[in-house]
């Protein structure tokens, strides 16, 4: 049943539920019954997904210690590790890691609790879907899908049907069961997304202030200094490498060519000394 469709039997219930009231109650006025049926719309469960993004500040030595903390806490709660990553300094490039988990309601606080001794949390966002029609849909597909293969399969059963007939349910059969297990395991992704909250995290160092004095920025700028070095050498060599195969044609072609151009100047040295008749 999809949203509009529960929107029209409120409707007729709203229409309904007056007269109701008037012929078993007559002492309950019709104007309480519309609050009485927002009441029931109020109490249905809600299926809302919530995802949390945090941004862990921490120093560059705790890095590593940080994300491995937050894995094996997760482990103690009832909390699933998603996905995570860890890399390392390279080049200009800052050591980071990431973290995707999934973690029960009631655990949310105590995994933020830990996650606030590791390092100081940048920025915290919380997004909220509601996948109530979605959930709703799915379960009445799911509802009407097994009674379809129930009947079916009770059809299947009986021995009056003709040989054809039992070629046609069972394609049937197949086509439903088949249906109807693509909408249980979306029923599960639901129930992962609403009955859990999605959260990640992702871990940076803490960038060095103005206050750290000058002998780290000299110990930053002799580092870049070397791997500025080391990126020049590595290109020079690469350079070498590429045009030492040239050299062994080059150098005979070069050789042949001033060896002639030595034997042409000879040669027309002596045409223009020799005598005149």
């Amino acid at each position: 049943m999809n949203r509009k469709s529960l929107n029209l039997v409120l409707v007729a219930l709203a229409l309904m539920l007056p007269g109701c009231a008037k012929k078993l109650s007559p002492s309950v006025p019709a104007s309480r019954v519309m609050p009485m049926l927002a009441e029931v719309v109020t109490a249905s469960p809600r299926f809302v997904a919530e995802r949390d993004k945090l941004e862990i500040v921490t120093p560059e030595s705790e890095l590593q210690k940080s994300w491995e903390s937050v894995i094996a806490f997760c482990g103690t709660i009832q909390c699933e590790v998603v996905y995570s990553s860890i890399t390392t300094r390279t080049g200009y490039s800052a050591p980071s890691a990431g973290l995707s988990v999934r973690v029960a309601p009631e655990d949310l606080s105590k995994l933020l609790a830990a996650v606030q001794k590791l390092g100081k949390i940048g920025q915290h966002t919380t997004e909220r879907e509601d996948k109530t029609s979605d959930v709703v849909d799915t379960d009445a597909k799911i509802k009407n899908l097994t009674t379809f293969r129930d009947n079916l399969r009770a059809m299947l059963a009986k021995t009056s049907a003709t040989v054809q007939d039992l070629v046609e349910i069972q394609k049937q059969l197949t086509d439903t069961q088949s249906e109807l297990d693509s909408e249980t395991a979306q029923r599960k992704i639901l129930a992962n997304e609403t009955e859990k909250i999605a959260v990640e995290m992702s871990f940076r160092v803490e960038s060095p202030s103005a206050s750290s004095g000058g002998f780290a920025q000299i110990w930053d700028a002799l580092r870049e200094s070397g791997s500025v070095l080391a990126d020049s050498t590595s290109s020079l060599i690469t350079t070498i490498v590429a045009i030492v195969p040239w050299l062994v044609l080059i150098v005979p072609v070069m050789w042949i060519v001033v060896r002639a151009w030595r034997k042409f100047k000879l040669r027309r040295n002596r045409t223009g000394l020799a005598p005149q008749q």
